[in-house]
């Protein structure tokens, strides 16, 4: 049975936790590694210089003293046996949308996930959005993900809307409201949006541009 590791930034007393195991249980062995307290728009920070404490809360819920991305390092390094076959961030209360990415705890930690080689979601909902159906929406895209598996290096960024039309549509991360096939438009329009990103940010397509500077 996959084992399937969940985090957050909202922390470990957020009740989206129980939503999201309850709605994943059915596809593996679900552990939760979150943070003790809240830590949104935490991005992603780790903890240098200092021990990152941890304590077991359930026989399977472990809250830590640390950022999201801590909750990733920590559990891999220091609590699981063995890597997990997914690693889902959320459910965020409120979404994570276009520029939101970069400050996002719960996409950070889903970063640090595909860093060290395991397929990540990140799961983020409108603040007033049903919860449990958010989870069984983020159920639905990680039994795709667990049969189908993710590029190296990409992660979902997934977003449920305030209410939700009963389809998916796969998006770019936009800047603003207004541009067609964003995570924004989406969302707006009701839809849950899929937005895959890519943890390399190497800037393949200007190459050109900086190989005519003149640097000697």
């Amino acid at each position: 049975m996959p084992q399937i590791l969940i985090t957050n930034d909202d922390g470990i007393e957020a009740p989206a936790l129980l939503d999201l195991e309850s709605a994943v249980s059915q596809l593996g062995k679900v552990i939760i590694v979150a943070p003790d307290q809240e830590r949104s728009a935490a991005s992603h920070g780790i903890t240098i210089g200092q021990p990152v404490v941890y304590q077991a809360v359930a026989s399977n819920r472990y809250s830590v003293r640390g950022t999201p991305a801590d909750c990733v390092i920590v559990a891999l390094m220091r609590i699981m046996s063995e890597p997990p076959s997914l690693v889902i961030s959320g459910v965020n209360r409120g979404t994570n949308l276009g520029c939101d990415i970069a400050y996002s705890g719960t996409v950070a930690a889903a970063t640090e996930a595909a860093l060290q080689g395991i397929p990540a979601i990140a799961v983020s909902a409108h603040p007033s959005a049903d919860y449990a159906a958010a989870a069984r929406v983020a159920s639905r895209i990680a039994a795709n993900v667990l049969e189908r598996g993710l590029p190296p290096d990409v992660i979902l960024n997934v977003n449920y809307p305030l209410e939700w039309n009963g389809e998916f549509r796969l998006t770019a991360q936009g800047r603003r409201s207004g541009e067609p096939l964003t995570d924004y438009e989406a969302v707006k329009s009701g839809y849950v949006s899929i937005t895959p990103l890519h943890i390399n940010r190497t800037a393949h397509a200007h190459f050109e541009h900086f190989a005519t500077w003149k640097m000697g």
